[in-house]
């Protein structure tokens, strides 16, 4: 089982708007509603993988009541903790004429000291058993930047494994707890490392400088593929693996993808390596569709089979 924790979860509004132009009134073709933030994502790709997934975090007021029925709408198991505060809504306006996907995100609620405590105490519970625990998204206000961190190592106190996916000092924080794998997209590395990844060479020395700062494994997530540092059992390796490029509808949650199918492998037994393959298939799958977490398990399985991974070279020439 995996246990997916989404502080700040949200209403996920996303508005289909041909020819969408700022400054005119538009009427939408067409609304699609879901549950969302990086967690629930990853349950939703989990959902469809068929892989025993709890979703747990923060839902308050009307919104979070609303977020919780979606969830349960999808059959996808959940444990949030109710506080006083309004859960966000997050509204995207998709453009198919432009190819092109807007995002307004709300910041979220306030959460008290003794909210967050029932949160700690709910995690205490769900995660007894788990195979992974995964930490995902942004912090609500008023949640201290140290969260992750204090998460990550209070759980490995506990023998579980932690995956953590966030941005920023509450990533930083985390990812110097010493997580079992840490899962940034691009821009996020850029940020942990203070530079811009351009190529292979900026990769790999991300990859190196995110393990030292405590990862065990890193994932830097790509729209069409990933940059991956393995540490399992002795031996470590440093790949690039990439899904044939497609014109993307969405790209929003192809990483959460992609970490959910890589997840699912490793419970599964599969080896690293074919599970980075099969993540990378379905994260490309997923920029197919509307809706983040969501994908063709026929279409991922087809583009398995054109991935090849490609060792990266562990000096500068």
């Amino acid at each position: 089982m995996i246990v997916t924790v989404t502080v700040n979860a949200a209403l996920d509004r996303t508005l289909t708007v041909p020819v969408f132009q700022i400054g005119y009134r538009h009427r939408s073709s067409e609304v699609m509603t879901l549950a969302g933030g990086k967690g629930i994502n990853v349950a939703r790709a989990l959902k469809l993988l068929d892989m025993p997934v709890v979703a747990t975090g923060l839902a308050g007021g009307r919104t979070g009541t609303r977020l919780v029925e979606e969830l349960t709408s999808e059959a996808i198991l959940n444990d949030f903790v109710r506080i006083s505060g309004e859960s966000r809504t997050s509204t995207a306006v998709a453009d198919p004429t432009a190819g092109t996907y807007t995002e307004i995100n709300e910041w979220g609620p306030e959460v008290t000291a003794a909210e967050l405590e029932m949160l700690r105490e709910k995690l205490h519970y769900l995660a007894r058993g788990a195979d992974f625990v995964v930490l995902a998204g942004s912090l609500p206000r008023k949640v201290p930047t140290s969260f992750y961190a204090d998460a990550v190592r209070d759980l490995a106190r506990r023998d579980v494994r932690v995956v953590l996916d966030s941005e920023g000092d509450p990533l930083r924080y985390g990812v110097e707890a010493a997580p079992f794998l840490v899962s940034p997209n691009q821009r996020e590395a850029e940020g942990l490392v203070g530079q811009e990844l351009e190529d292979d060479d900026d990769f790999l020395m991300a990859l190196e400088a995110i393990a030292e700062m405590g990862a065990r494994n890193v994932l830097i997530t790509l729209e069409n593929g990933c940059f991956a540092l393995l540490r399992f059992g002795r031996k470590t390796r440093r790949v690039r693996a990439f899904a044939p490029h497609v014109e993307p509808i969405s790209a929003v949650g192809s990483g959460d993808v992609l970490v959910a199918q890589f997840l699912a492998a490793i419970v599964d037994q599969r080896s690293p390596e074919e599970a980075i393959r099969l993540g990378v298939a379905a994260g490309a799958a997923s920029v197919l569709e509307l809706g983040a977490g969501r994908f063709d398990l026929q279409l991922a399985a087809t583009y398995a089979g054109d991935i090849e991974l490609a060792e990266l070279q562990t000096a500068r020439s």
